[in-house]
């Protein structure tokens, strides 16, 4: 198994090393603009967790477009959070890999939740805001001016 198909991360040409990184709502990583991914339950039906997933990824979208956001970028605050692996699965196939993988904290929004009742709550009906999650609508940077020239 590799993350992301193994497609390499990265943010302004800096590479992310994903075990640095934490997961926000089973959704999002710490630090990591812009990007969602979607996993689904291991104890359950998988699609009934991306289903709840791409519900609050469209929320999120739909927010930011309402607000003009273009970055959506969610921060650990307590950066002594205990974190746990990634994946609570035995599979060899995962547990080979959980060093190479995200972590997940020991509490929300840094918790993945494997719940359904708790995740419709949290993902369907949960507020989009929270004071981990950032947004930011980049100051547009103006063209090159041409150089003028002024007569002697």
């Amino acid at each position: 198994m590799q993350a992301f198909g193994g497609i390499p991360v990265t943010v302004d040409g800096r590479s992310i090393e994903l075990p640095n990184t934490m997961a926000y709502k089973g959704l999002m990583l710490s630090g990591v603009p812009n990007l969602a991914y979607a996993i689904g339950y291991t104890n359950s039906s998988w699609t009934l967790k991306i289903g709840l997933l791409c519900e609050h990824f469209c929320r999120l979208l739909a927010h930011m477009d309402e607000h003009g956001y273009r970055i959506a970028r969610a921060e650990v605050a307590d950066k002594t959070m205990p974190t746990r692996p990634f994946l609570d699965f035995a599979a060899g196939y995962i547990q080979r890999v959980l060093d190479q993988l995200p972590t997940q904290g020991d509490r929300m929004p840094w918790r993945t939740s494997m719940n359904y009742q708790d995740d419709v709550h949290i993902l369907r009906k949960g507020s989009i805001l929270d004071p981990e999650l950032h947004f930011e609508t980049p100051v547009a940077t103006r063209p090159a001016q041409p150089a003028v020239s002024v007569p002697a």
